[in-house]
């Protein structure tokens, strides 16, 4: 869970007080983009068929991308 206390956050509010748009630091701005990005390609994804661990193992295995 994110916790916005830890994002360093600063509103930009209107004359009554309300909040209306907010300014955060960059590297938590690229790191958004990032998990957005991720999720969409989960979501392009979640028709896709899965497979175990162990054949997952047993293909790197065979295709020589992990030690037997």
């Amino acid at each position: 869970m994110v916790n916005l206390d830890d994002m360093q956050l600063e509103y930009v509010t209107d004359n009554a007080g309300a909040k209306r748009a907010v300014i955060l630091p960059i590297e938590v701005f690229y790191q958004l983009l990032e998990d957005l990005e991720d999720l969409a390609v989960v979501a392009e994804r979640v028709d896709e068929p899965t497979i175990s661990h162990q054949t997952l193992v047993d293909e790197l295995k065979s295709d020589g991308l992990l030690p037997d």
